[in-house]
């Protein structure tokens, strides 16, 4: 049959009510097993695919996620979705994909719109200063990254272990003389965590520390390069490929390309425009891939609320 079929032309092809057929495509366990075998039946045989948003209108399962972003040019929260995609897909649902602009008013406004539509489950890129409240009262229906939260399940990054990664890799090299360029400390993961691992590493090696922070931005960075570098500079830690690009342009134009820089999300591109780099890899793909499992499992009542930390790697 070439013409789109309706509920109502599957209740008269099956000789049933509409209802019935609402209820068979519910899996309403009231259904006699006979009629639901006729009406499946027809339902094959027609190749009837039933509207989504009708289905959860009626209080059957939409079979979509939402996910809500904090930018949709973010290079580290594109390749976690990813990872997200791969996993829904898998498992038979669709995704709708909103951007927060690091915005506690849009968040709530987006989770509202998907608790409209009745969405089966969110996944949310947590920001400092988001609003969990309404991510909360969803339950297992959701999952937040790159937050904490004890009242639902959470993928979070090693915020400390990556620049411990950076600045031990530094040190076995013999090198000393190591700044830093980060974001501001009202970023509690990227900026203070990030900020306070390189604090930290340098009191345990000895070092004297020599650092700045400002926006998550190459231009940001580039600025802050030459209040951090000296004559003997061997290297600079950055919390992010964003900054270690600003940097790595500012030290070509300086001339000096002898100082390493470091950055963190393993973005190709960094080493392949400025070769006396290296990049930490956060497992943003496998963070995706993560919480996506999580709420999958969470959904089929499989999996209780979990909090996991994605591992860094070099």
């Amino acid at each position: 049959m070439t013409q789109k079929l309706t509920i109502l032309d599957i209740a008269k092809l099956a000789g049933v009510g509409k209802s019935t057929v609402s209820r068979v495509l519910t899996n309403d366990p009231k259904v006699k097993p006979e009629t639901r075998s006729k009406v499946e039946q027809v339902i094959r045989e027609s190749g009837y695919v039933p509207s989504k948003s009708a289905q959860a209108m009626r209080g059957g399962s939409a079979k979509v996620v939402g996910i809500i972003l904090s930018r949709l040019d973010s290079p580290s929260e594109n390749k976690a979705v990813r990872g997200i995609l791969e996993v829904i897909y898998q498992a038979g649902y669709d995704a709708v994909i909103m951007e927060s602009q690091f915005s506690a008013e849009k968040t709530n406004e987006h989770l509202a719109v998907l608790q409209k539509r009745q969405v089966d489950g969110v996944i949310v890129f947590g920001f400092s200063g988001c609003d969990l409240t309404p991510i909360e009262a969803l339950g297992q229906r959701a999952v937040v990254i790159a937050t904490d939260t004890d009242q639902v399940s959470s993928v979070g990054y090693d915020n400390h272990g990556m620049i411990t990664l950076a600045m031990n890799h530094l040190l076995q090299q013999g090198k000393r003389q190591i700044s830093y360029i980060g974001v501001g400390a009202e970023d509690k993961t990227t900026g203070l965590m990030r900020l306070n691992a390189y604090l930290a590493s340098c009191e345990a090696a000895g070092l004297v520390p020599s650092y700045q922070t400002g926006q998550l931005s190459h231009e940001s960075a580039y600025q802050l390069t030459e209040r951090v570098v000296g004559p003997d500079t061997e290297a600079i830690v950055c919390a992010s490929d964003t900054l270690a690009m600003g940097v790595a342009k500012r030290l070509q134009e300086l001339g000096r390309t002898d100082i390493q820089v470091s950055g963190v999300g393993a973005t190709d591109l960094l080493s392949f425009i400025f070769p006396n780099t290296f990049s930490i890899d956060p497992g943003y793909y496998q963070a995706g891939h993560a919480s996506a499992t999580l709420l999958i499992r969470q959904l089929a009542g499989e999996q209780a609320i979990t909090h996991l930390t994605q591992q860094a790697s070099l």
